[in-house]
């Protein structure tokens, strides 16, 4: 299976390829610097691996919710690229690929990752490790106040992204009990997006360029292709 996945919904902008089961990736935290990053990291990979895009299986995206001008560059690489290429897409959630990245790195099981929304807002998720080694989601993403959130079941969660960083001491004191500790300077990265694309598109779940959406939870914000 040969899978190019992207991610600009962050500050970081990266891009990995998967391909039966080994993946390279190209990160980079330049926030302001997406649009003239992205594409050419896509190139060096495919080259890198003696591939053409027309001979990957698929293609994949970091699908939001995060920023809004970083999740639309995303969306709109992916879809121009499939749509040349006639290649399925998978949407993975950033917030999963975050949580992702929080189990590969630091060997959580129960993991909140979380976005500054800003507006005195989060993108939160709440997700678990499952006996596959990927996450899967215990709540569905969603948009919510940082003091109005209940602690999830059982104990030994951790909190990873920079949604802690902003709001690191309400979350804490409002989820006293549950939350073990937080990594708050935690971005995503296209190798986990990468790793949650192959499980997905193995199960069936990859869609054409033009059903390949982004996900903002926020309902005042327009998305024309």
């Amino acid at each position: 299976m040969k899978i190019l996945a992207i991610e600009t919904a962050t500050e970081a902008c990266s891009a990995a390829l998967y391909v039966d089961g080994e993946i390279e990736e190209r990160f980079r935290v330049e926030p302001r610097r997406h649009s003239e990053l992205i594409l050419p990291m896509m190139e060096q990979l495919l080259a890198t691996g003696s591939l053409k895009l027309t001979e990957l299986d698929a293609l994949a995206f970091g699908q939001g919710p995060g920023s809004f001008t970083g999740v639309r560059i995303a969306t709109g690489v992916i879809q121009g690229a499939a749509f040349g290429a006639d290649l399925p897409v998978v949407p993975v959630s950033t917030l999963a690929a975050l949580a992702q990245r929080g189990a590969r790195e630091f060997d959580a099981k129960h993991l909140l990752p979380a976005f500054d929304a800003r507006m005195n807002e989060l993108y939160w998720g709440c997700y678990q490790v499952t006996s596959t080694g990927l996450v899967e989601a215990v709540q569905a993403d969603r948009l919510v106040s940082p003091g109005g959130l209940q602690s999830p079941e059982g104990t030994g969660w951790v909190g990873v992204g920079t949604g802690w960083q902003t709001y690191g001491e309400i979350l804490a004191a409002n989820l006293a009990g549950s939350v073990q500790s937080f990594e708050s300077d935690l971005l995503c990265s296209a190798w986990d997006v990468a790793l949650l694309a192959a499980a997905g598109f193995a199960a069936g779940k990859a869609v054409s360029a033009e059903q390949a959406l982004p996900v903002y939870l926020r309902d005042k914000v327009a998305w024309k292709r």
